[in-house]
């Protein structure tokens, strides 16, 4: 762990005292060699258990393939800004960065805490760096607004869960990972149980986002500039699993019976997000609202709380923070050439940057599932476990990936295809920078096909 999270925290003084020529160079090559470096927490993927630094961090088979998530992100956010920061005067480029680096910091730690309040407070801690991105470096004049919402809607979800786990600590005695699993509280049927049950995963179900306490994200993401958008869809999104993984085995058994319309929301929350996208006209909040599709799913997968669900949530989880991702960075190149996000203006983009349009195709269908991606595997797998509870769930997510289907190819067909534009003649052809940031995102999901298991948490 420290041998990620020293060299990290070493990002800072390189950002400040870097010349302004080669800083852009610096940052992102060693950000590079950092998360070449957590690649080799993969190979102690196969092994089940903590393997513990100290008591306060450690990773096991459910935190490894998120903390490399994590420190993959930090090199491909700083190449997506470049464009559009650079210009901007030094110390205003050197602050976005070392907060992209502090970031970075609070989740490597939020992912590899062994204890429960350490993970809250880094879970609490990712709002600032993430609101002063939103805010400070937003392209529109509504970017305090939706910082406003991101802010207050998941401080009003988490304060409810700080109470929650002040209550287990006096109950059980201690709040570490490690040893709450021997000691897990019996929780009774009362009804201060059952709101002790709800205070502790409404946190995270506001971080997924739930569908009903969604709208905080595509207010966000809309406004945030591209490496505030990669974050919020790829990690972020994921602190909300992660902390649903991890809670919801103490919650037993509870979760039994007070879980069943959290999953029928979560599912009919996942067809009404996809119908939404298919009426939109902004190309970045089409893009959030199929996140919020998706991890309707997760949601469905971690409450029913079996092998296959908790592993399609984790595979989900991973293929979906690389896809999203490399979707917003394509949206960004669209926007930094044309000044617009509006699907029709956007057209014919297939005439104009070709090898573009097949970084457009292959996410396009990674993101609706197809074979041989491993988001079919996690989709694949969180059906199975949901049809096994309930048949009729089949209906609801056999709808809501047909829905994915359709949105998806909406959304290819609108801006590659058709006629261009006169506006769009004179755009400017795309850099070899861009095409490596795509690549970044896209080879690894390729890769994942080959080796599954790497990704499927604590069951295989």
């Amino acid at each position: 762990m420290l041998k990620i999270l020293i060299p990290t925290l070493m990002l800072l003084p390189t950002t400040w005292l870097s010349s302004p020529k080669w800083l852009w160079t610096t940052t992102t090559a060693q950000s590079l060699m950092i998360a070449s470096l957590s690649l080799t927490w993969l190979k102690r993927s196969a092994e089940p258990g903590w393997l513990t630094l100290n008591s306060y961090l450690a990773i096991d088979p459910l935190s490894t393939p998120l903390l490399v998530l994590t420190c993959w992100l930090l090199p491909l956010m700083i190449m997506a800004s470049q464009n559009h920061i650079s210009p901007e005067p030094i110390n205003r480029q050197r602050m976005y960065i070392s907060l992209l680096i502090s970031l970075q910091v609070f989740l490597i730690m939020a992912f590899g805490a062994t204890e429960i309040i350490l993970f809250y407070v880094m879970f609490e801690a990712t709002l600032i760096p993430t609101l002063a991105i939103i805010t400070r470096w937003g392209n529109q004049a509504e970017r305090l607004n939706a910082g406003t919402y991101f802010l207050f809607y998941t401080l009003v979800g988490s304060l409810p869960l700080l109470i929650a786990l002040l209550i287990l600590q006096k109950d059980v005695g201690t709040l570490s990972m490690l040893l709450i699993q021997y000691s897990p509280p019996t929780l009774l049927p009362s009804w201060t149980n059952k709101i002790w049950w709800a205070a502790c995963l409404l946190a995270f179900l506001v971080k997924m986002p739930l569908y009903g306490i969604h709208l905080w994200l595509p207010k966000a993401h809309v406004e945030a500039p591209i490496a505030g958008s990669m974050v919020l869809a790829a990690v972020l999104l994921k602190l909300g699993g992660y902390g649903m993984m991890r809670m919801v085995i103490l919650l037993d058994p509870l979760t039994k019976e007070l879980a069943y319309p959290f999953i029928i929301l979560a599912l009919w929350g996942a067809i009404m997000t996809g119908s939404t996208c298919l009426r939109q006209t902004d190309l970045k909040a089409l893009i959030a609202y199929s996140s919020v599709s998706h991890m309707g799913l997760v949601v469905g997968g971690i409450l029913i709380q079996t092998p296959w669900g908790f592993t399609g949530a984790i595979i989900l989880m991973i293929a979906h923070g690389l896809v999203s991702s490399a979707l917003f960075c394509l949206a960004n190149t669209v926007y930094e050439r044309t000044n617009t996000r509006t699907l029709l203006i956007t057209r014919g983009m297939q005439t104009l940057l070709p090898l573009t349009a097949t970084w457009w195709f292959i996410a396009s269908l990674a993101n609706l599932a197809l074979p041989p991606f491993p988001n079919l595997t996690g989709e694949m797998a969180i059906m199975a476990s949901l049809f096994y509870w309930s048949e009729w769930t089949l209906i609801l997510t056999g709808l809501a990936a047909l829905i994915t289907i359709i949105y998806t190819m909406y959304m290819f067909m609108t801006t590659q295809w058709g006629p261009v534009p006169p506006s769009m003649n004179n755009i400017e052809p795309p850099h070899s920078r861009e095409h490596l940031l795509i690549s970044l995102h896209l080879i690894p999901i390729l890769l994942l096909i080959l080796k599954p298991e790497l990704v499927w948490g604590w069951y295989y």
